[in-house]
């Protein structure tokens, strides 16, 4: 199978499902797209064990796409930007606090809980599971996944402030996460025994040296946007924005997705308000708002079919069940932590049900498959790989599905400390629901 024939395989596919679940499902893109997909691959494997169709050619046209790359060094750029274009920068500074928090102590906190827990439990199920291998399950597991948040949270009427925080933490968690990750990996390979200093180092290399190299490019463009009115060379500027700059963050060993980020808001709030027409911006909403679009529906069709080349056991589904209740706890710890100790310091009140909404909607997606296929070949990988498959399906269908209905019950109301535009609103706080006792 040819480059393009995949490409039109999957974009046919990604169509239909897109079909079908507005039609008729009407789920959240996220959740139905891969319910869809997974629901075929079920299909095809059932048909292949009657041999009305051949397993193993399926499988091969799954295999021929590498998924590591084509979402760490592929989509992930693409889908990062046109996310942060819409991120309020002055909410995102009033947030900086808990949200630099969770992106950097919640992620090794996560990371070593789960990774933990999961190397107990396995000794548990009479699993030899060595601790390192735990801890980089941990890792690769810990981070949310900024696709699947922000597809959820389109549909979600959840209040301003929360909001803010799980889509900037999951936009910056994943550049802490991949170093977090490639530290541990060094020392299962047996390359290096990382040592506090050289993590601290390795970390700010990657997390500073990215947003420096992402506000310089961001810059860079809004200096050319600003000079011109014509949508159509800068919309071509933000694409060589995205593919360039990821690009060179790779080469020059800074993170990428951190950078992207940083250049995504820079250009969504400076740019937006000083170096576009209306005319411009109109097109560049419309122009990226469908780039996401296509690509989460290719994406999450992707993380469906993959299920046709996982190596499933009796070992790998015991222990992605496990790892379910420990990814939540881990979770769970990760945020309560930190707003508890905001609360404890700070005279800024988060809502009764802030910590429930946050664990909750700390979704996992293509990201932890995407670094689990990274994985170096061992008699583990697998069993990591099958457990990190099991993770983010029930992430993103289960808690996909439920958080919705979880915002509504709780009757969070808009916070006047971190959202003043709608405390400020005599309407928007007349119709505010009751606050949770």
């Amino acid at each position: 199978m040819t480059f393009f024939q995949a490409l039109a395989a999957i974009i046919v596919a990604a169509a239909l499902a897109s079909y079908i679940n507005t039609r008729y499902l009407k789920w959240p893109p996220t959740v139905g797209l891969l319910v869809i997909s997974l629901a075929g691959s079920l299909v095809v494997i059932l048909l292949g064990e009657l041999d009305v169709v051949s397993l193993t050619d399926a499988s091969g046209i799954v295999e021929a796409i590498n998924f590591e790359e084509v979402v760490l060094n592929g989509m992930l750029a693409f889908l990062l930007f046109a996310g942060a274009l819409h991120v309020d920068l002055e909410r995102l500074r009033r947030q900086k606090l808990p949200i630099t928090i969770m992106a950097t102590a919640g992620v090794a906190g996560a990371t070593f809980i789960t990774g933990t827990l999961f190397w107990l439990g396995a000794d548990l199920i009479g699993f030899d599971l060595p601790y390192p291998w735990a801890l980089l399950f941990g890792a690769l597991i810990a981070p949310t996944d900024p696709i699947a948040v922000l597809g959820i949270l389109k549909g979600v009427k959840a209040p301003k402030s929360l909001e803010t925080k799980i889509a900037g933490e999951s936009l910056f968690n994943d550049g802490i996460a991949v170093v977090v990750f490639l530290t541990i990996l060094e020392t299962v390979e047996g390359h290096t025994s990382p040592t506090f200093g050289n993590v601290s180092l390795f970390l700010l290399e990657e997390a500073v040296g990215g947003a420096v190299l992402g506000l310089v490019l961001g810059f860079i463009t809004y200096y050319l946007m600003k000079s011109l009115d014509d949508y159509a060379t800068e919309l071509l500027l933000t694409l060589a924005l995205v593919t360039g700059g990821y690009a060179l963050a790779v080469a020059i060993h800074v993170s990428g997705p951190i950078a992207i980020v940083v250049a995504g808001i820079f250009i969504g709030n400076r740019a937006r308000q000083l170096a576009m027409s209306t005319l411009t911006r109109d097109h560049l909403d419309t122009f990226w708002e469908l780039v996401d679009s296509v690509l989460n529906a290719a994406l999450f069709i992707l993380i469906g079919l993959e299920v046709l080349i996982i190596s499933v056991t009796s070992a790998a589904i015991r222990l992605g069940l496990l790892a379910i209740p420990i990814m939540l706890f881990a979770r769970f710890v990760s945020v309560a932590v930190p707003i508890s100790l905001i609360r404890l310091t700070s005279s800024r009140v988060f809502s009764d049900g802030a910590i429930r909404i946050m664990t909750w909607g700390g979704l996992r997606g293509g990201i932890s498959i995407a670094l689990a296929l990274s994985l170096p070949q061992s008699e583990f990988r697998d069993v990591l790989v099958t457990a990190t498959y099991i993770v983010v399906v029930f992430s993103i269908v289960v808690q996909g599905l439920t958080f919705g209905p979880l915002v509504k019950s709780l009757h969070v109301p808009p916070d006047p400390e971190f959202d003043p535009e709608r405390a400020e609103d005599p309407d928007a706080e007349a119709s505010a629901p009751t606050p949770v006792n």
